[in-house]
């Protein structure tokens, strides 16, 4: 008796050890070469590669936003709608949902998984925060679901992830700063973005490491939250508190920062920010009055990358865990009308939006006359 008691207690927990290594399936972690290298480029040499069982299209995929207050999050809106739309790959989806959630990670949890019960193929998702998708990862693996973070990505290597490397975007900022200021002590006013998610902080630690490397400078932090509204009165505020500074960076809210100079008569000084047109316009008129600009680009049209690759994983290709996407830049030398900003457009419109490798051209055009409104 003790004995079968005790192989059918073994046999039991066979039984539960194999449901459980079933429901945890997720994407098999591969060899190497990826699918489409030129436009799913490894983030470097140790990244890993995954791929997911088939699954036959069309697909239903969903877009998760969180926050959505700032002129990026609406333009990235805009093109998913845009891009969803577009030949060769409208025809792969059967549907798809635009959901924004604000700034509470609980909700935007909740969102990804009522999407996954729903029975979702794919969902795209901007990260409130860089932690705390454990348990909605593991939902994902469990029902055969794709999920990519982009832009604020995750601190897991369990889920494909599609971003440019922010940390490179501060430091090029910061060794910017030090060249055109041509010395290596100063203030510098750092307008920083949204807290709490990984865009602000590894941006934030790329410049702090390259004016650590460069020299001893006088950091002075407020918070745009990548908008130029906010951005403006944060800059202003800062400005009547500690006077003059010697160069600036700003993740985001950049024409806002430039108004904020302009209105207290703070001479334009050195600057490295975002690809908003309007801060590439006003590079371009003042850059002979001071305003040295160096503009880099987080492009919205990242949610074309991430939903393609999502596409491109639910077809059984072998992907990389991260996909690093190209950072574009322009500076005050580089900048042409019409080509890497436009005159003609509205100033909160973001630049870079072309992604040759990836057969990704989103035109203004389009991206303009789509709402930011959630498709429910």
């Amino acid at each position: 008796m003790v004995r079968r008691a005790a192989l059918a207690a073994a046999a039991s927990m066979a039984l539960l050890a194999g449901s459980g290594a079933a429901m945890a399936a997720g994407p098999e972690v591969v060899e190497g070469p990826g699918y489409l290298p030129e436009c799913f480029a490894p983030w470097d040499a140790d990244t890993k590669y995954l791929q997911w069982e088939k699954k036959e299209g069309p697909y239903r995929i969903a877009l998760v936003n969180g926050f959505v207050g700032n002129t990026w999050r609406i333009q990235m809106i805009q093109t998913a709608k845009v891009f969803a739309e577009s030949p060769g790959i409208a025809e792969k989806i059967e549907e798809f949902k635009v959901v924004s959630t604000g700034t509470d990670a609980a909700a935007q949890l909740g969102a990804i998984e009522d999407f996954i019960n729903q029975g979702y193929d794919a969902i795209v998702t901007i990260a409130v925060s860089p932690e705390g998708f454990d348990r909605v990862i593991r939902l994902a693996d469990r029902n055969g679901v794709v999920m990519v973070p982009f832009d604020n990505t995750l601190d897991t290597d369990k889920v494909m992830q599609v971003n440019e490397d922010q940390y490179e975007m501060g430091k090029m900022s910061g060794e910017f700063l030090i060249k055109e200021m041509g010395k290596t002590s100063g203030k510098i006013l750092e307008v920083r973005g949204v807290p709490g998610n990984s865009v602000d902080r590894d941006r934030h630690q790329g410049l702090r490491d390259a004016l650590e490397a460069g020299g001893d400078f006088e950091v002075v932090e407020i918070v745009g939250n990548w908008d130029t509204g906010t951005s403006q009165k944060a800059t202003a505020d800062a400005l009547a508190v500690h006077g003059q500074f010697d160069g600036i960076f700003t993740q985001g809210g950049s024409d806002g920062t430039v108004r904020a100079l302009m209105d207290a008569g703070h001479p334009f000084v050195p600057m490295a920010g975002e690809g908003e047109n309007g801060f590439r316009k006003q590079i371009a008129q003042y850059a002979d009055k001071g305003l040295k600009g160096l503009s880099y680009g987080q492009s919205p049209g990242l949610v074309a990358i991430a939903t393609k690759a999502a596409i491109a994983a639910l077809e059984g290709n072998t992907m990389p865990q991260m996909i690093s996407v190209p950072i574009p830049v322009a500076d005050y030398e580089t900048l042409e009308d019409g080509v890497n900003y436009w005159s003609d457009l509205s100033d909160k419109f973001f630049t870079p939006n072309e992604f040759a490798p990836c057969d990704v051209n989103i035109k203004a055009v389009d991206i303009m006359a789509k709402s930011a409104d959630n498709v429910e």
